[in-house]
């Protein structure tokens, strides 16, 4: 998460959907999606153990060089990854770059105010449940999906539609022995402070002057997140099956198999129904991804022109992208050298 209890910002019921939709659900590519085939396929035994995962990108213009980490979310949960390539490339790096972050400021009175607003935060407006907002089809899916996943949660069911599919996406793939990928992060974070390397961290800050006002507007605001639920749910039907393949190619380090299996891209409408949000426009945060990647393009320069070597990390999503990161670099004059 980009806060703590204490950092609320948009806090608890903003940046956490914000970070979910944004990091949390990475697809491995970015062509569309063919339909899955039936449940009678063999599932795909993931690995365990030592992997090495896939090789980096190269950025450079002379004799500096970015180096870019392609990584996925979810990978398999009993896989421990190590890399010596990576390791050898952070280890002589003068500067690790981050992907972009949100950073919202709370004075301190407006956090012990905010405090008592925050209680039931996630619910729907007017006390409403799913099943009185869902359209009957997608209910019904979603009650089997729940429970599979998660279970007799009555809880859960007053939620609004996007914190109910992270959730339901979260529990899913646990249950199909995948993880978030964390540890990664964490190893490439251990390197990183033992060789007392320079860390850049993209953020933009916004200062949030009237947090309980905008905590009270929200829970009485609607989302417009149906679309991302039903493309969760949709994709959980039909996907877990590919998303085990995926995490399998990443630890293995098969970038054709990562290039050319296809996704249920829910993550857009998600996005869409977040930053379309009342609350977005109101903060400013409508151009939000756009804003994002100007800045981790302007850090990624500033690292390019300052180091001979620099290592960063980016979603495979952006990697491949005809519009995304490495494009842009590209079209401002870096050469990209891509890994076998």
């Amino acid at each position: 998460m980009l806060f703590n209890k204490f950092k609320f910002g948009v806090a608890i019921f903003f940046l956490s959907v914000l970070s979910a939709v944004l990091a949390a659900q990475e697809p491995a590519t970015v062509t569309e999606s063919t339909p899955a085939s039936s449940g009678n396929e063999v599932e795909e035994v993931l690995v365990v153990g030592e992997q090495p995962g896939p090789s980096m990108w190269r950025v450079y213009k002379g004799e500096h060089v970015l180096w870019i980490l392609g990584t996925i979310s979810p990978l398999p949960k009993n896989m421990q990854w190590h890399s010596k390539q990576v390791e050898t490339v952070v280890a002589n790096s003068q500067e690790f770059l981050l992907p972009p972050r949100v950073r919202m400021e709370v004075g301190f009175w407006s956090k012990m105010s905010l405090l008592p607003s925050l209680i039931g935060v996630k619910h729907n407006p007017d006390g409403k449940k799913l099943v009185d907002i869902l359209p009957p089809e997608i209910y019904a899916r979603w009650a089997t999906l729940k429970e599979k996943y998660i279970g007799k949660d009555t809880d859960i069911e007053k939620n609004r539609p996007i914190f109910v599919a992270t959730e339901l996406f979260k529990k899913s793939i646990d249950k199909s022995d995948m993880a978030p990928d964390d540890s990664i992060r964490w190893a490439i974070e251990n390197i990183v402070r033992v060789h007392n390397i320079k860390t850049t961290k993209p953020t933009l800050m916004h200062e949030l002057k009237n947090a309980r006002a905008t905590v009270k507007k929200f829970k009485k605001s609607s989302v417009d997140d149906t679309e991302c639920f039903a493309r969760t749910i949709e994709r959980l039907e039909t996907d877990l099956g590919a998303m085990r393949v995926r995490a399998n190619a990443w630890a293995k380090g098969d970038l054709e198999t990562l290039r050319n299996l296809p996704y249920h891209n829910e993550r857009e409408d998600c996005e869409t129904a977040v930053l379309n949000s009342e609350i977005a426009q109101d903060l400013g945060m409508q151009n939000l991804k756009q804003v994002l990647k100007e800045q981790w393009l302007a850090a990624a320069e500033l690292a390019l022109a300052n180091n001979e070597s620099t290592f960063a990390m980016l979603p495979m999503a952006e990697i491949y992208k005809s519009d995304g990161y490495l494009a842009a670099l590209a079209a401002k004059g870096y050469s990209i050298e891509h890994p076998e």
